[in-house]
Order: C-alpha cells, then structure tokens, then sequence
C-alpha cells in the first residue's frame, strides 16, 4: 500500500493508483475533461494539474497520468493551479462556448465569460472517442489528423470509414455532444465522420437495434442461446423473462 497526503490529508491507496483517482476516492475535487475511468488516461486537456511536492521539490502534474508514490504531498487547489485553470478553462470556453460541458465546468472553477474570441468549435480535442474507438472497441476508425489550429479528429482521408462498426462508443464518451448518430431508413448515420451503416433489424420485433458491422462482429463471440442472437435487447429482456417464469411454473 502506499502512503501519501492529499491537501494535509493521509491517504492510503494501492500501487499503481493514480493521484486523480486517489484525490477522487478521498472526496478531492479536481476538474477533468478528457479522463475517462474506462480508458487509458492521456492527459490532454490539463486542468487536472495538481502541485506535488516530493524530495524537498514542487512541481506541477497531470494528477490522471501520475501515479501516486509514498511520501508525496500534494495539493489541488493553491493559487497557481486554479490561476492555470481559469485559463485553460478561458481558452476552452473560447473554443467551444456553446458546450454544457465546458459551461459548468468553466462556472465550477469561477469563469464565467472568456477574454479571448469565440471560435465557435465543438470539439475540444480531448481524444476521449480516439481511445474509445481504439483501445475499448479495439477498431481505430478514428484518430487525431493535421497539426496545430488545424488539429481534429476524423477517419482517413476524411471519407466514409471502411471499418467503423458504428457502435456509438464515440459518441458516448464525447464531453461536448459534438459526436452524433442518427437512425434513418435502415442506415446509421455518423454525420462528423462522414460514414454511413446498413442497419439490421431485430428477428423479433422488426426494429433495427445495430448495424451489420457491429453484428458481425459479435457474432463468433456471442454467448448464449442462438435465438438470442438477432434479438434487440428489449426482446431478449422478454424472452429470458418469460423463460424464467416458465421455469418457475414447471418447478
């Protein structure tokens, strides 16, 4: 176990254990944008700096990508941090200040109104879809392309993705909402990265529930009975129950 303190507070934690995921457990607030408890952390956005001080020196770090050591001391909240996070939190709300995300964060660290010009973005470049997309789905359909202002997130050749399974995860872990899908005539739309999925239809009830792709997919390594596969999950939630009733009833 390691031994540490957070804010003069002793914290004990496991090897290995992040300072963010230590703050968090001790009830720490320390603000994230593109830390994701599912996914490896990146440390893009950087408002979870905390100030560490450790061997009579103080430095500061990204609390999400630091593992926490004995001995250290660290602080989340002392005057140079909070003045780096209203001006990340500035140029954040700058980039994108139509997001809910970004509002209520940027109001939960005492920023209400950028100083810089609104570019009127919405994707903050936390790269929470890219890791979803590769490192959950294990698909890459999606990455970081260009460099600088120009830096975004799309498939290949900014075209219609030839291995993208249209599963959602994207769209599920996006901060800002900008990531949408749309159902439409039998056909998944992801508009922002420009691809298209033939929909399939569950055996059951008629509605489409995922697409070809992504039943594919899971096909060889479904388990479970047979008829469950092709079910949408309100139709295999129906079936099981009446299976288990059914079973009830016999015994």
């Amino acid at each position: 176990m390691i031994t540490a303190k957070i804010n003069d507070t002793e914290v004990t934690v496991e090897q290995g254990t992040t300072v963010l995921q230590a703050a968090l457990k001790y009830g720490f607030y320390i603000p994230t944008l593109c830390f994701h408890e599912g996914l490896p952390a990146y440390g893009a956005c950087r408002m979870c700096l905390v100030e560490i001080t450790q061997f009579g020196r103080s430095r500061l770090e990204s609390s999400c990508t630091r593992p926490i050591e004995s001995d250290m001391e660290i602080r989340t909240d002392t005057e140079a941090i909070l003045t780096h996070r209203k001006m990340i939190m500035e140029l954040l709300l700058a980039r994108c200040p139509e997001s809910k995300a970004v509002q209520d964060m940027a109001a939960r660290v005492g920023v209400t109104q950028s100083r810089f010009s609104p570019s009127g973005k919405e994707c903050i470049l936390c790269g929470l879809c890219v890791r979803a997309c590769r490192d959950a789905i294990g698909t890459s359909a999606i990455s970081f392309i260009k460099r600088g202002i120009d830096r975004h997130v799309d498939t290949p050749f900014s075209m219609n993705s030839d291995v993208c399974v249209g599963c959602g995860a994207c769209a599920s872990v996006c901060p800002t909402g900008m990531i949408t899908i749309e159902n439409r005539n039998g056909k998944r739309y992801l508009k922002c990265f420009h691809t298209e999925l033939e929909l399939v239809a569950c055996t059951q009830c008629g509605t489409f529930y995922t697409t070809r792709r992504f039943f594919e997919k899971n096909r060889a390594t479904f388990i479970g009975p047979d008829e469950l596969h092709g079910l949408c999950d309100a139709c295999r939630r129906k079936l099981q129950a009446s299976r288990l009733k059914f079973g009830k009833t016999l015994s």
